[in-house]
């Protein structure tokens, strides 16, 4: 075992390191991005307040049996090699790696430049598949299409644990220019393409930003506008939720109108999570009684998370949510605790097992020059049933998924199920048009 995780370990820093250098056909380096003498001493500073905020506030004070001040010597020691700040970025991210938690990661400033790749990717069972390229994009250029599926990113191979790391340091860390991809169509021979991206100039100073949920839309690389979109299909409401980001009064419109219905399918594939507080109002709204959701192991406390039902106004009809490997955090809480409660059916693709409560931690350097920040986990969710959701996801009660020619089609299998399953009424076909994916050009 000792020996397994010392490769593992050595890989990920691998990983990092490789990713984040601007070298070949990446994003060419700035010249802010150079490895300057004072560059390096800021990214040595950066490192000491990773360990500085990990030892004060990750809600594990053994850490998970890493050693922090080890970690953090062998840290220094790939800083002094660093070539460019994306290679710093990139031991930074390798140090909090080493956790191996969802929720604690280094965001360091973002660059000077906006890159929009022309596509989406994500998991599907055990294999990675173009899902959406973008009308007019290289990509589209290039033949690229739905329903390909993506045997390498720049020389890595995709696996549902490793996702995370190559959209991390590609879209984060060093974003790029333009991506090498190995993918193979259905039926068709694998092939090599080398696609390139949307590239704007921004202004040349690092700025910061705390918005964690522009952070996330960015790792995931969603192009979604972010709105919540609904039909209306007979007795059979379906809501499509991009993100938890609603406030309370449009949580209640939302479930207003579901009253109307007898069924409601919530849409939650690719939701990566977000507010805390509408999970809480969402979850009241689709239970005639008081619900537990979890309980927050910190470091020094438990607190359990519950709800109160919205009584009459709460939905009482039939309901099916729909999670994928994109689900993430709240979305799978909400999910996991319908399950629990037998509330309804969950039907889709295992969910991502990414739910920690985090905070921001802010930081800069100089003259407010060098900014930056930590997202550390402050405390565990355990559900109800005294199981942690963190690495193992939800498992849908229907496991029901696309296949790559249902991709390619721009068909919905698994809307389209939901619906009949309900009463309703939906093809594949037509479920694939409900909602579209909005692109967004360069800022």
């Amino acid at each position: 075992m000792i020996g397994c995780a010392a490769r593992l370990t050595l890989c990920s820093l691998m990983l990092f390191l490789v990713v984040t250098s601007c070298l070949g056909q990446g994003a060419p380096a700035k010249p802010s991005e150079q490895m300057s003498s004072l560059r390096r001493q800021e990214a040595i500073q950066t490192l000491h307040d990773a360990l500085d905020v990990i030892k004060k506030e990750y809600y594990d004070s053994g850490y998970h049996g890493i050693d922090v001040q080890a970690r953090m010597r062998e840290a220094e020691k790939h800083m002094q090699e660093a070539g460019s700040l994306s290679e710093a970025f990139g031991v930074i991210a390798w140090y909090f790696e080493g956790l191996s938690d969802s929720h604690t990661f280094f965001v360091p400033p973002p660059r000077p430049f906006d890159i929009q790749i022309g596509w989406q990717l994500e998991f599907i069972s055990d294999n990675c598949f173009i899902t959406a390229v973008q009308p007019g994009s290289d990509a589209a250029t290039q033949g690229l299409k739905p329903g390909d599926q993506v045997l390498m990113i720049e020389g890595f191979r995709p696996t549902r644990e490793t996702l995370w790391k190559l959209r991390y340091a590609f879209n984060v860390l060093a974003p790029r220019s333009a991506m090498h991809l190995a993918v193979v169509s259905p039926g068709g021979q694998p092939r090599q393409l080398l696609v390139k991206s949307a590239v704007k100039e921004l202004h040349h100073q690092l700025e910061f930003t705390n918005d964690f949920w522009d952070l996330v839309r960015k790792l995931e690389n969603l192009e979604e506008e972010g709105e919540t979109r609904s039909v209306e299909l007979g007795d059979v409401m379906v809501v499509k939720i991009p993100e938890f980001s609603l406030e309370d009064e449009k949580v209640d419109r939302i479930i207003d109108k579901a009253n109307h219905h007898s069924a409601l399918v919530l849409d939650l594939r690719g939701n990566p999570g977000g507010r805390m507080g509408m999970l809480e109002r969402l979850t009241g709204d689709l239970f005639d009684h008081d619900v537990k959701i979890a309980d927050m192991q910190g470091r020094k406390e438990k607190r359990s998370v519950s709800t109160k039902s919205h009584g009459d106004r709460a939905f009482k009809g039939k309901l099916v949510v729909l999670v994928d490997a994109g689900s993430a955090s709240a979305a799978e809480l909400l999910a996991r605790t319908i399950q629990l409660e037998k509330r309804g059916v969950v039907m889709g693709d295992r969910s991502s097992g990414s739910v920690m409560a985090a905070k921001i931690f802010p930081y800069q350097q100089g003259d407010g020059e060098f900014h930056y920040s930590f997202e550390v986990t402050v405390s565990d969710l355990l559900m109800t049933d005294g199981h942690s959701l963190e690495h193992m996801g939800v498992t849908p009660d229907e496991l029901t998924v696309p296949t790559a020619e249902d991709l390619a089609a721009n068909r919905d299998p698994v809307l389209a199920h939901a619906v009949e399953s309900l009463g309703g009424s939906l093809t594949p076909d037509a479920a694939g048009k409900l909602f579209p994916v909005i692109w967004h050009k360069p800022q």
